[in-house]
């Protein structure tokens, strides 16, 4: 009975490190889903800041930059492309920034 369950042995071990990687794939591709959800609500809200502030009309390059950007990276996701979509989001929110800051200064300028 011993040589049995030795001959089954080596197998098993084989299939071990497949599992693993196996598994540490499943987790991987999970994260891009995460990391890309995290980086499109951070631009999201940029975007968002920046219409409040008028940026259309103040900086409208920087705003519709981002925002073309944010959609982009929106339908990269639908597709599950996340590497494509998080670096559309980050676009985003990096020219977001630049709108609400272009807005902030005209309205420092007009006396708001």
């Amino acid at each position: 009975m011993r040589s049995i369950h030795k001959s089954h042995e080596p197998a098993q071990r084989g299939l071990t490190p497949v599992l693993f990687i196996a598994a540490l794939a499943a987790f991987a591709a999970g994260c891009g889903n995460t990391i890309y959800a995290v980086q499109v609500n951070a631009a999201s809200s940029k975007v968002e800041e920046a219409h409040e502030l008028g940026a259309e009309q103040y900086a409208p390059y920087e705003y519709y930059y981002a925002k073309e950007h944010l959609e982009k990276a929106q339908s990269e996701a639908a597709e599950a492309d996340y590497s494509d979509a998080v670096d559309m989001a980050e676009a985003s929110e990096e020219y977001a920034d630049k709108a609400i800051r272009l807005a902030r200064e005209a309205h420092r300028g007009a006396g708001r």
